[in-house]
């Protein structure tokens, strides 16, 4: 399907959530003369419970609903969708600027120094082709030991909007402490809701004298990548001091009040919300 785009078109930006807010954070630092749309898939959330063909179907539905609002460019802003549903929603779109978000292995490994990787990331995302690959590729070649830990309803929790909640330290609590037992120096925080729980993921560190443990996040990567894609294709917004301010706007599949209440607390952002079924 052949697209045609204008430079000042908005990029969107989708998630089964609100995780996606710390991807769009990074954008929006690199990219502040950028329109920005913003899709929750809160109705259908999480997807790394759901099966492979699920969440693409949603994928490509988002992908559908965002090029109708004129969307020049795609973020999969979930690590999920981008293991279960890249590759698809390129195969529809091959002309459009699509970039997907990946655990950060080979800067983990990288970063490591005893060669002992912690990834804590959703059952899908672990048990994805797509992450498995990268896995074996990047232990054969670094020969870093990857330990990995599905982090089972902490998406959930994080999505409730309470981030200091004592369920979700205990979860922290359950899913880290084995890692760090196991020799992990650096821990890879798989999917882009993790960045919210930073604090208490720290916290869980220091309580088990693991305070030098590196976490890796790839939200920064992900918004360079665009950058690149946009610069290549000529799609990059020129930064001009008379230019309007950027616009963002928001959808949700579920009622806007967590939505609103996530980009007013996790980035102080109010726009305007609005519902849609897709």
């Amino acid at each position: 399907m052949s697209l045609a785009r204008s430079a000042t078109a908005p990029i969107g930006v989708f998630d089964s959530g609100v995780g996606g807010l710390s991807v769009l954070r990074h954008i929006r630092a690199q990219c502040p003369q950028e329109d920005l749309l913003y899709f929750a898939d809160s109705a259908h959330a999480p997807y790394g419970e759901k099966s492979e063909a699920y969440v693409v179907e949603r994928s490509l539905a988002i992908a559908q609903f965002l090029l109708s609002q004129g969307a020049k460019a795609l973020v999969v802003a979930c690590n999920t969708a981008t293991v279960a549903a890249i590759k698809a929603v390129r195969a529809q779109y091959p002309d459009l600027p699509v970039v997907g978000v990946e655990p950060g292995l080979k800067p983990a490994a990288a970063a490591s120094r005893n060669g002992k990787v912690g990834v804590l990331a959703t059952a899908r995302t672990l048990q994805g082709e797509k992450f498995l690959q990268l896995r074996e590729q990047i232990s054969a070649a670094t020969g870093a030991e990857f330990l990995l830990q599905a982090a089972v309803g902490l998406v959930d929790q994080i999505e409730l909007g309470d981030l200091q909640s004592p369920v979700i330290a205990a979860m922290l609590e359950r899913y880290i402490a084995p890692l760090l037992a196991q020799g992990a120096d650096t821990l890879v925080l798989g999917c882009t809701h993790y960045p919210f729980v930073r604090d208490g993921i720290q916290r869980v560190l220091d309580a088990h004298g693991a305070a030098t443990v590196q976490l890796v996040d790839t939200g920064d990567a992900v918004a360079r990548q665009l950058v690149r894609l946009l610069t290549a294709a000529q799609l990059l917004h020129p930064l001009d001091a008379t230019s309007a301010p950027a616009v963002l706007r928001a959808y949700t599949t579920a009622p806007v009040a967590p939505l609103v209440a996530a980009f007013e607390h996790l980035l102080g952002l109010h726009p305007v919300v609005e519902t849609i079924a897709v």
